[in-house]
């Protein structure tokens, strides 16, 4: 049976919340999926139908109801999509799908390999932001946080300030740049209406201020 829409876009926000993370933080999440939503499907409209098929039975292969994705189908699926879409979004979705499953793996060589190429010549603004915040992450975890903070230099879009400020603050800490990396989260809390402005962020804002104490 075919899903609708609404359910297609409630099992993928699902999805990254649950294997995606640490990305985004509050509405940003919701924001790229519907910016990433939007784009397969004007992508749809004006290219073959056949990268839709690929990307669905990707999204289908990913979307597992125990959260674990077959890595061998989705690889081989993102490799269809780059091989016979190259640099359409399409494409570079499944390239985010890889990345990914390689981080889970420890192999950040190669989520470096999927990243850069998208943050280099992005298909869209979303794919971009998404692919920079994320290669700025595995940068940091290979020891390599102030290049991973050059990457988050400069202006973005509102809809995602908080969320690179807050990781900005998560490599700040890293670094042991304290009074920096509360100025990041101050900032990214900012960037929130009250409501979201709670949770995690403002844990680390308190642990950092325990840390003064």
């Amino acid at each position: 049976m075919s899903m609708t829409e609404e359910e297609q876009i409630a099992q993928l926000k699902d999805w990254w919340q649950r294997n995606g993370k640490p990305l985004l933080t509050g509405g940003a999440l919701a924001l790229a999926l519907v910016f990433g939503w939007q784009a397969w499907q004007h992508y749809e409209k004006n290219q073959a139908q056949g990268g839709g098929a690929l990307y669905q039975a990707l999204l289908e292969t990913s979307l597992t109801p125990t959260g674990q994705p077959d890595a061998g189908k989705v690889t081989e699926l993102a490799g269809k999509l780059k091989g016979e879409f190259p640099g359409s979004a399409y494409a570079q979705y499944g390239s985010l799908f890889i990345a990914k499953l390689a981080v889970d793996s420890g192999k950040l060589d190669d989520a470096v390999a999927e990243l850069k190429p998208l943050v280099d010549k992005p298909a869209d603004s979303t794919i971009g932001e998404l692919a920079r915040q994320r290669l700025a992450r595995v940068l940091a975890a290979q020891g390599k946080a102030e290049e991973g903070l050059k990457l988050l230099d400069g202006k973005t879009d509102k809809a995602w300030a908080a969320s690179r400020e807050e990781l900005k603050g998560d490599l700040l800490v890293q670094l042991g740049r304290a009074d920096e990396a509360h100025a990041a989260y101050q900032k990214a809390k900012d960037s929130l209406d009250e409501a979201a402005a709670v949770g995690g962020l403002q844990m680390k804002l308190d642990d950092l201020a325990k840390g003064d104490a």
